[in-house]
């Protein structure tokens, strides 16, 4: 038998799942006028040092405030205040990592300059898409998700160390890549349209932008191993004279 409190409780589960949903579908349009704005500016050349700190201050809201509350409402509410300092922790570093990019994206006269085809530290458009991702994700399989919060506090905390690391991630402004890469992506594009058909377009979109990160991670320890292989050469004493004698 139905009762009140159960008609009840099921009812605030819908309307929570509701305005999950909106913020959610409201992230996603706030990236897609992003990337509309920076086009439009880098196209009409009427950038400005002015809108680079205004966006930025935008870029804290949509990407960093408004995905931190989402997923704080969602899960993290249950850990108390762990769950305000891991949500606190994503937004700071956010803000950091966008403080940083205006600082390295600006000449010294403050104009912008060129886009190079790597961005420092894992943009936090990015960011936000992986914890939207988790929560559309988590109403494909009926809420099982939400209770993971020790996990989804450590993904929160993963996304805001890779915001505020020295990790180079690609800006795709330059299309050449190395066959290693192109086959990442490849791989990357090829499961994620098999998980929006055979699963939910949720996952798609987590696989995708968590391959983005994995080529990140995997890019910089192919930089490393090189630089480290180097290194190692350039210390090798050269030989003496009398190591290349021949014995009598």
């Amino acid at each position: 038998m139905v009762t009140a409190e159960q008609l009840h409780e099921d009812f605030a589960n819908r309307v929570r799942a509701a305005k999950e949903m909106r913020l959610a579908e409201a992230r996603d349009r706030a990236e897609l006028f992003e990337e509309a704005e920076r086009r439009v500016a880098r196209l009409t050349r009427t950038q400005s040092a002015f809108g680079m700190q205004i966006d930025s201050l935008a870029d804290v809201v949509s990407f960093g405030v408004a995905p931190a509350q989402l997923v704080y409402t969602w899960s993290l509410s249950g850990l108390g205040m762990i769950g305000v300092v891991v949500t606190f922790a994503y937004v700071a570093c956010g803000a950091i990592r966008l403080a940083r990019f205006n600082v390295l994206s600006t000449d010294t006269s403050g104009r912008p300059k060129k886009p190079s085809k790597y961005i420092l530290g894992l943009p936090i458009p990015g960011a936000a898409g992986v914890l939207v991702s988790l929560v559309a994700a988590n109403h494909a399989v009926d809420g099982e998700l939400a209770g993971r919060r020790v996990l989804i506090a450590i993904i929160v905390l993963s996304l805001a160390f890779f915001m505020i690391s020295t990790i180079k991630f690609r800006s795709f402004k330059d299309l050449r890549l190395s066959w290693r890469t192109a086959g990442l992506v490849l791989f990357a594009v090829a499961t994620g349209v098999i998980m929006a058909v055979k699963l939910h377009v949720a996952f798609a979109l987590g696989w995708m932008l968590t391959s983005y990160v994995a080529i990140g991670l995997f890019e910089t320890l192919i930089g490393l191993s090189r630089k480290l292989q180097r290194a190692s050469g350039e210390s090798e004493p050269e030989p003496n004279e009398d190591q290349l004698k021949p014995e009598a």
